[in-house]
């Protein structure tokens, strides 16, 4: 489908895979440092290829390139990546830090959401940024109000108050997933965790048997500095996914490898535009193919 072209064409459209010398192997590992896989994952990935191509006596570019296509898939398949809704209501708690593409990312979840026939509540929890339960609001719009609704409180309200009251209106009004958008940032990143750590306490006490999923929000264009991001998040979250937005903005998908590979957790939806319709589950074999 083409929806990692920017980084197909910027590393590996140019490469020959015709002779398997040192060179091309030196050119591999540069590629993948490159488009942001990250130093361990890229020297891992070409000692591999190396072995591969000798023990199996691979002679062709097609050849190669399926091996190397294995491998990358294989630093991919770290989880399900698909979402755990199997009650009603199930919670998607959507973190990240400001400017990632948080809010936007909801609305483009609940658009889909509700064209599978499910109906959702989003939560505006957000209190801290100047209008960002009015952004929520648009997108809720966008998505159809007719299976989407929204609560929210004013500006400056305790975030667990808006959670508590959307929680119960989940239950009154029998939605199928409740989509919680949250602060990105607070006073400092403890208060920022302790918030979070208190909202999934809520979802815990509230809905004690819910499917619940906590999804990171990372901007793609970040590189490695979304990394760290991914790295601080998870030792206080207990992250169970990624959506990884602006791909269509950067050369640089190879972020999606060093995620899945350092965290251990699945990337589970990808943004590719603005549209409401520009967010797509992941799909591994999908992305290493278009690679090549």
């Amino acid at each position: 489908m083409g929806l990692f072209k920017k980084f197909r064409d910027a590393w590996f459209a140019p490469m020959s895979f015709d002779s398997l010398d040192d060179d091309f192997y030196d050119r591999l590992e540069e590629s993948l440092i490159l488009a942001d896989v990250g130093m361990d994952v890229a020297l891992d990935a070409t000692e591999k290829l190396r072995r591969r191509a000798y023990d199996d006596r691979l002679l062709t570019a097609d050849q190669v390139k399926g091996a190397l296509r294995d491998i990358l898939a294989e630093k991919l398949e770290v989880g399900d990546s698909r979402l755990d809704l199997y009650t009603q209501p199930s919670v998607i708690l959507v973190i990240g830090v400001n400017g990632v593409g948080k809010t936007t990312s909801i609305g483009k979840m609940a658009h889909q959401l509700k064209k599978q026939g499910k109906k959702v509540l989003l939560c505006a929890g957000d209190t801290f940024r100047a209008a960002a339960a009015d952004q929520l609001g648009i997108w809720a719009n966008r998505a159809g109000r007719a299976n989407v609704d929204i609560v929210r409180q004013h500006e400056g309200a305790d975030p667990g108050a808006v959670l508590f009251d959307a929680l119960a209106a989940a239950k009154s009004r029998r939605s199928d997933v409740v989509l919680v958008d949250t602060a990105g940032r607070l006073h400092n990143k403890a208060n920022l965790m302790k918030e979070l750590a208190k909202l999934r306490k809520i979802i815990d006490r509230e809905l004690p048997g819910a499917a619940k999923e906590t999804l990171l929000v990372l901007d793609a264009t970040t590189g490695q500095n979304g990394l760290i991001q991914a790295r601080q998040f998870k030792e206080t979250a207990g992250l169970t996914g990624i959506v990884l937005t602006k791909l269509d903005g950067t050369a640089k998908g190879g972020i999606v490898i060093a995620i899945a590979q350092e965290l251990q957790v699945p990337v589970k939806f990808v943004g590719l535009g603005e549209g409401i319709g520009d967010l797509a589950p992941f799909d591994a074999k999908e992305f290493v193919s278009d690679l090549f």
